[in-house]
């Protein structure tokens, strides 16, 4: 079985001038692909987001994963223990400035001439869930997914929710405590009060961070049919090569 490339590192400049690292995975076949944007945990540009983004190249997409951290914290990434060390980098962050790195990831991807600038989505894990959420907003994409994304309506996003561009799907965790479900009921209603269309998936059984295998919230069957879903909606929205 052929399997994808995870490139090099590439410094890309951002608007506010500062310089951003992405980690690229390129898909095993050459030809014209899809983009994606993959965006990252509190916990950096990590193994486990690298593991994703090479996922998404198997699976036929030139992805890249932007490291929002790079002002405070270039080359930043940690594991899942002491959560105190991602505060200050957290706190750090701006609507503007992710704004800013997630438009420069964008920049980059279409500029490579193997991606179809049509077909471009992003898909985000808890911090990158609300920053798949912004990007929707800030680029025209053709679909986002946002992974248990929570902070939505405090970052201020709701209010700009007829500004998005694409279909959006959420997955939360029925067992997370860190995001309650009036927010994503909140979510839910602004999207359909806006026309906007958005798909919500609940796994009750699953806690915040499902998805990732290095977590001990790590919930298999939640993962996995999170993935197929994933797969399928952004096969649905994606126009055809």
């Amino acid at each position: 079985m052929e399997s994808s490339t995870l490139g090099k590192y590439r410094d890309v400049m951002v608007e506010d001038g500062t310089t951003m690292r992405l980690v690229v995975a390129r898909p095993p076949r050459a030809g014209r692909h899809p983009g994606i944007i993959v965006l990252q945990e509190a916990f950096g540009v990590n193994s486990h987001i690298r593991e994703v983004t090479q996922r998404f190249a198997r699976e036929g997409f030139l992805a890249v994963a932007p490291e929002l951290f790079h002002r405070t914290a270039a080359g930043f990434e940690t594991g899942y223990g002491d959560v105190s060390v991602v505060k200050p980098h957290m706190d750090a962050l701006t609507v503007d400035g992710m704004s800013a790195d997630i438009r420069a990831a964008h920049r980059w991807l279409v500029s490579e001439g193997e991606v179809d600038p049509a077909r471009v989505a992003a898909v985000g894990y808890c911090l990158g869930g609300r920053a798949a959420f912004l990007a929707n907003v800030v680029l025209p994409l053709a679909a986002a997914v946002s992974y248990y994304g929570g902070g939505v309506a405090a970052a201020g996003l709701l209010e700009r929710v007829r500004e998005l561009h694409a279909p959006h799907l959420f997955f939360w965790g029925g067992l997370d405590k860190h995001i309650p479900p009036e927010q994503h009921r909140a979510i839910d209603d602004a999207l359909r009060a806006a026309g906007k269309p958005f798909v919500t998936v609940e796994f009750s059984d699953a806690d915040h961070g499902f998805n990732c295998n290095e977590r001990s919230q790590y919930q298999p069957d939640a993962a996995a049919q999170a993935w197929e879903l994933t797969k399928a909606f952004l096969g649905r929205h994606l126009p055809k090569a």
